[in-house]
């Protein structure tokens, strides 16, 4: 399977996977899988796989720009 770079939120589906978000904001996919068990990142299960809603990363993202956090999105 071919990954395409998704540079642009308009290109962002409505509903992303982990990995999606990663490679839109260039971290590790584990880091995404951690705010999301730490409840930092909301997020739901279909079936056995982890998705988020675009609004909610965004709103994470936000969260640490707000924050200067060292460890922002």
């Amino acid at each position: 399977m071919v990954r395409v770079k998704i540079t642009n939120i308009e290109q962002l589906p409505d509903i992303l996977s982990p990995q999606q978000i990663a490679d839109f904001v260039g971290i590790a996919r584990q880091r995404v899988y951690d705010a999301c068990q730490s409840r930092e990142l909301r997020s739901f299960t279909i079936g056995a796989s982890r998705k988020i809603d675009k609004r909610d990363m965004l709103e994470w993202i936000d969260s640490h720009r707000k924050n200067g956090s060292a460890e922002s999105a």
